[in-house]
């Protein structure tokens, strides 16, 4: 990727406000710019546009929205903010954080009137770390549906989507004010594109395995569960402009793909009563903590997987995902009668997995405290038949990157912003911190969608 710095930009075409990369944060960003009046474009270098977002549950976490309300669910964005920051830990920027609880639940609805995305809540668990029902999705509750949504609606709107368009360089002049992109298309051929505001939602660096090792080295020898194209684009531009660089080591893990299907396994397969052992039949964490942190735990069991258990109970609420029931017709979810059937089934320790069985039986009937400081309970205790899946630890996303304001308008080192540049979803900053242990479930959707609308709006400003 390219810098180039100069002071005037001889281009073949123009726009207002021309937005990088078409997932969910470029797509918001564009239909908000456009609804705001400007005009706007987007540049995909992908021959069809997927993203990160198309590997999701497509779930956008907000508080107080209409939705919420049809069902009677009491929430509101002052307590989601309390939950990203308790999450976090405290370790992530307020007002950012502030910005984003406050302007979820707008653009949760602008995108259901402005793409006709068909949101609803997801009900039936409470996911890690949420003090309320507020998870957002299409009926399939996959990222595919919502994207596929999210391009019809730029498509009804005329908004131009440029695919197999490679930006190669940014052109910027001396006070850092971007002038315009170049642009590489297949067969050799170079375009300029001038713009009066710049939005990069292009991702962050969980393709680029130099930068994992050295940013999050846990994840080193992790199954990379993210876009292939998401290379540190924009956090390479950043680097070259001068631009402040935060929590480069956060990142969204998950410790439950089915392996080696590669399908998602839902975590309220975990937050509803299952738990997960190693090779040796035993478990080794607290399986009711969030599912990011949970991946550097099961990577670190012998193999680097763990067998998740649960019942028929819970797989009658994870179906309500499309990725769990197309585990369940690709044989990743099996059934055991007892316990001696499971530990034959994937090669365990009987005498050990029993024992293990027994535990959190026991620990359920009691609804008491285990030594890794997981909570069980009688409502949610594990009933013979048993389901389960092999899964591993994987890295989806990143979390650090480019720092932004509460406005996503790109900070220099210094702290002033950069005149006319945003970043949205992956290719900026978002708000779970430095650690894994700090993603609340759908930050990652939370950042591309909330901060998406935000920088569509403000870079409608600058055209």
């Amino acid at each position: 990727m390219r810098l180039l710095r100069t002071g005037r930009f001889a281009a073949d075409a123009e726009t207002g406000v021309l937005v990088v990369g078409a997932g969910a944060a470029g797509l918001t960003a564009a239909l908000s710019a456009h609804a705001a009046g400007a005009e706007a474009m987007l540049l995909e270098r992908d021959a069809t546009p997927t993203g990160s977002t198309s590997l999701s549950s497509g779930l956008i976490p907000a508080a107080g929205t209409r939705f919420q309300r049809a069902l009677g669910i009491r929430d509101d964005t002052a307590t989601f903010f309390a939950d990203i920051m308790a999450k976090n830990g405290g370790r992530t920027d307020a007002a950012r954080a502030r910005r984003l609880a406050d302007v979820a639940g707008e653009a949760v609805e602008f995108l259901a009137d402005a793409a006709g995305v068909p949101f609803s809540v997801v009900e039936g668990f409470t996911y890690p770390g949420h003090s309320a029902l507020r998870m957002h999705g299409a009926p399939r509750r996959t990222g595919v549906e919502l994207m596929g949504h999210l391009l019809e609606g730029a498509e009804r709107a005329g908004i131009p989507l440029v695919t197999s368009a490679a930006v190669s360089t940014l052109a910027a002049d001396a006070a850092g004010r971007i002038l315009g992109v170049e642009v590489e298309r297949p067969g050799g051929g170079r375009e300029r594109i001038a713009c009066r505001a710049l939005v990069l939602a292009c991702g962050g660096f969980g393709a680029d395995a130099a930068r994992v090792r050295t940013h999050i080295p846990t994840m080193a020898n992790a199954l990379y569960f993210g876009h292939p194209g998401h290379r540190g684009d924009a956090l390479a531009w950043a680097e070259a402009l001068g631009a402040r660089l935060a929590d480069l080591a956060g990142h969204q893990g998950h410790g439950s793909v089915a392996h080696p299907h590669g399908i998602l396994i839902t975590w309220a397969a975990m937050t509803e009563g299952g738990i997960q052992v190693n090779r040796e039949g035993r478990r080794f964490a607290d399986e009711s903590h969030g599912y990011s942190e949970h991946a550097a735990a099961v990577l670190e069991q012998p193999g680097g997987e763990a067998i998740a258990i649960f019942d028929t109970r819970i797989a009658d609420i994870a179906r309500q995902f499309e990725d769990f029931r197309n585990a369940e017709a690709l044989g990743a979810v099996r059934e055991a009668a007892d316990a001696r059937a499971l530990a034959a089934m994937f090669v365990l320790p009987e005498a050990a997995l029993a024992a293990t069985l027994a535990e959190a039986d026991a620990l359920a009937a009691a609804g008491t405290r285990d030594a890794f400081g997981r909570v069980f309970s009688e409502a949610k205790r594990l009933v013979a038949p048993y389901r389960a899946a092999r899964v591993t630890g994987a890295l989806f996303h990143t979390q650090g990157g480019p720092d932004t304001d509460a406005e996503a308008r790109m900070l220099g080192a210094d702290g002033r912003l950069l005149p006319n540049l945003f970043a949205a979803g992956g290719a900026g900053r978002g708000v779970s911190g430095p650690r894994a242990d700090g993603y609340l479930s759908g930050n990652g959707l939370l950042s591309a969608v909330g901060f998406g609308r935000i920088a569509g709006l403000a870079a409608a400003r600058l055209s």
